[in-house]
């Protein structure tokens, strides 16, 4: 069921989104109407289960593949959408990745392939999406994925938890550039989600029940909670906010009990 009516036949760029919080995107938004142009980095079967999910619910989806992190792939997948489709409304940067390293072990290739992705490849979406409302004169909207670790610090993550910390000013930035644009740009900070990503936590009773208890609502956050934010920001109910970051995470900025216990060995 459609909550917002005024999103029918809008077009949505979602990069990541075969699996886990892009998928979810994905699903959401063609719940209400909107055309979307999918990405995937290795999994075909896993983006074609979504695709077709997607199409026998009366959705229109199609996908490309590439990684975020290479420049030309948010080109190509805007070029698919006006092909497809006939325009593009909104670029959600979802894409992301984390790796578990200590900093003074981290071999600089962990660095770059976090940075890669989660920053750099939130960038050149950005800018691609930019480029096509400048050019083409349009109210454009762009969403970006960062995390409750653009500012809660992360030991373990300190790759992460930078990649997100520039995402954060990042987004407040080019809000800032482009707002006489009425082009809006906002991020989600997603806390914990039961996700792929989070699989080994949320299949071990005790790792479980220990990240609930840093959460002050003690309930890990589902998919589609996450979903209904970027359906929101894609809305006409959003049209006054840009350049900030929307919390979905059970009020676990508020408590940032992250420190190790013990001597870093």
């Amino acid at each position: 069921m459609a909550n917002y009516p005024e999103l029918q036949g809008k077009v949505a760029v979602i990069t990541g989104s075969s699996k886990g919080l892009g998928r979810a995107v994905a699903e959401r938004y063609a719940k209400e109407g909107v055309n979307v142009v999918l990405n995937y980095r290795s999994s075909e079967d896993e983006m074609m289960e979504v695709i077709r999910g997607i199409e026998a619910a009366g959705g229109k989806a199609v996908a490309v593949q590439g990684d975020v992190a290479e420049e030309g792939l948010a080109e190509k997948m805007i070029e698919k959408a006006v092909s497809e489709f006939g325009q593009m409304d909104i670029f959600v940067n979802n894409a992301g990745v984390q790796v578990e390293a200590k900093t003074h072990e981290m071999e600089l290739d962990n660095w770059k392939k976090i940075i890669d992705t989660n920053l750099t490849g939130t960038f050149l979406g950005v800018r691609a999406a930019l480029k096509y409302f400048v050019e083409h004169d349009l109210k454009g909207n762009i969403i970006n994925m960062s995390s409750v670790h653009e500012v809660i610090p992360r030991p373990g993550y300190t790759h992460y938890a930078a990649s997100k910390g520039g995402v954060k000013m990042f987004t407040k930035s080019v809000a800032l550039e482009y707002a006489p644009n009425q082009i809006r740009v906002n991020a989600i900070a997603p806390g914990a989600i039961d996700t792929p990503i989070n699989e080994e936590t949320m299949q071990d009773p005790e790792e479980k029940k220990g990240l609930e208890a840093l959460i002050p609502t003690h309930k890990i956050g589902r998919p589609e909670q996450i979903a209904a934010v970027a359906a929101w920001l894609a809305s006409d109910e959003s049209s006054y906010v840009t350049g900030t970051t929307i919390f979905a995470d059970g009020g676990l900025s508020l408590y940032p009990a992250f420190g190790p216990e013990n001597k870093v060995q």
